[in-house]
């Protein structure tokens, strides 16, 4: 009896070895302290130690996710601008997948891992929220096959050239009928030579009479950068009170400052001397006079503050846009213009992040460099003022009693009536009219 039940056993404990076996995958690398061996478990695959805990791995096979970036605070959304790679494809680490458009920038999302693209969840211009998935990607090498693909498309052309042979037949087997069908078919002839005059009545009549060039129209979807500035601007002008001063500006001693220094600052700082690093410092100066210009109102609330950042507005082939100088009262004339060039070049690179647009306690809008030659800026909310430059033209003006031509420029300063009274802010537009006229004097403040 011992006997037998020590050879059942023994059968029990043979097949559960070699089922084990079966079953059983290398994965570890085996030490003298620790052997670890991979299991096929549930279909999940897992390490397991001398200890018996199982630890799950991911398979080389399983696809990663790719999804929505968050982007900031106060974006939630935005739209699938394109996807840089289709189903199928190979993709590098780190190279661009997708561009997702927002309301101020465009975030782009790069693929976490090298392999093969197997799904795209969305298409361009649809709309995707923060974490939502937008691609799977098997990790993997590059496929070797691709470079063999082009080489077999050539040979796939020569069957073409078979297709002439066949057609010549039917045509001598058209010829016999012809004279079979002549007599019946001239009775059906007739009556379409008459029906084709009034089909091209019909056309002439259809096309518009009062003009022979062309009337297209195309409409095209307006991208989430221009709705929002749309929103923007109209926001601006239900809400603040806007009202505009002018002022104008004998700009020679600028022009003449800039013609005796701009080479010598470009030798030693490589940044052009131009005129909104002058006219940023002006309005820094300008501001601690009248500190309202560069306050707010929030609620109830009036918010004023001892730091002036002011936004640079930036025209775009998406729109405009208003990167910010940080803390320009602070700067010097030169800094404040280089803070300008740089961010300007990022924003028509389409580079500017977030930060570069957050904020702004005043704008400046120089619409001179376009030509413009007098305008009336719009409030950028929440701000109270903006001001306007204009281009600079020769005009007759009367100095001392004489009439003569000088370099002048309009300035416009459209104002939150709400906050700003009138006497303020012709106060504030004049002070920086002295300030330009004479540079010198803001060494003295």
């Amino acid at each position: 009896m011992l006997s037998r039940s020590v050879r059942v056993s023994a059968s029990k404990v043979l097949r559960s070895s070699a089922l084990y076996s079966s079953r059983r995958v290398a994965v570890g690398v085996v030490s003298r302290r620790s052997v670890s061996t991979g299991l096929l478990q549930n279909g999940n695959l897992r390490v397991a130690s001398l200890s018996g805990r199982f630890q799950p791995l991911q398979r080389r096979w399983e696809a990663t996710s790719v999804k929505v970036p968050t982007m900031a605070e106060s974006l939630t959304e935005g739209s699938l601008k394109e996807f840089t790679k289709k189903e199928g494809e190979f993709i590098e680490q780190d190279e661009l997948l997708a561009t997702i458009e927002t309301d101020k920038i465009d975030v782009e999302v790069n693929s976490p891992v090298s392999g093969t693209i197997k799904k795209l969840n969305f298409k361009p211009e649809d709309t995707v929220t923060v974490g939502e998935e937008l691609a799977q990607i098997e990790p993997g090498e590059a496929p070797a096959s691709s470079s063999e693909a082009p080489k077999e498309e050539p040979k796939k052309e020569e069957p073409k050239k078979e297709e002439p042979k066949k057609e010549e037949p039917k045509k001598e087997e058209v010829k016999k009928e012809e004279p079979k069908k002549q007599e019946a078919s001239k009775k059906q002839e007739q009556p379409k030579k008459q029906e084709q005059p009034k089909q091209e009545a019909k056309k002439e009549t259809s096309s518009p009479s009062f003009t022979n060039f062309s009337r297209n129209e195309e409409r095209v979807k307006m991208n989430r950068m221009r709705l929002r500035i749309a929103e923007r601007l109209k926001e601006s002008q239900n809400t603040a009170a806007s009202l505009t001063t002018f002022n104008e500006v004998d700009m020679s001693a600028v022009l003449e400052m800039r013609k005796l220094y701009k080479d010598e600052i470009i030798k030693k700082r490589g940044t052009k001397f131009g005129f909104m690093g002058l006219f940023s410092k002006a309005c820094t100066l300008a501001a601690k006079d009248i500190p309202a210009v560069n306050g707010a109102i929030e609620g109830d609330q009036i918010v004023y503050r001892d730091y002036t950042d002011i936004s640079v507005a930036v025209s775009t082939p998406k729109g405009l846009v208003t990167p910010v100088v940080r803390n320009a009262e602070s700067l010097s004339v030169l800094e404040v213009e280089e803070e300008i060039v740089r961010l300007s070049s990022k924003a028509r690179d389409n580079k500017l992040t977030l930060e570069d647009m957050t904020g702004g306690t005043f704008t400046i809008s120089n619409g001179g460099v376009f030509g413009s030659l007098y305008g009336t800026p719009i409030i950028n909310m929440p701000q109270t003022a903006v001001l306007g430059l204009h281009g600079v033209k020769e005009r007759p003006v009367t100095v001392n009693g004489q009439i003569v031509s000088r370099p002048m420029m309009f300035l416009a300063l459209t104002y939150d009536h709400r906050l700003l009274d009138g006497r303020e802010a012709v106060t504030f537009l004049k002070t920086i009219k002295e300030l330009i006229e004479d540079p010198r004097k803001m060494l003295l403040f």
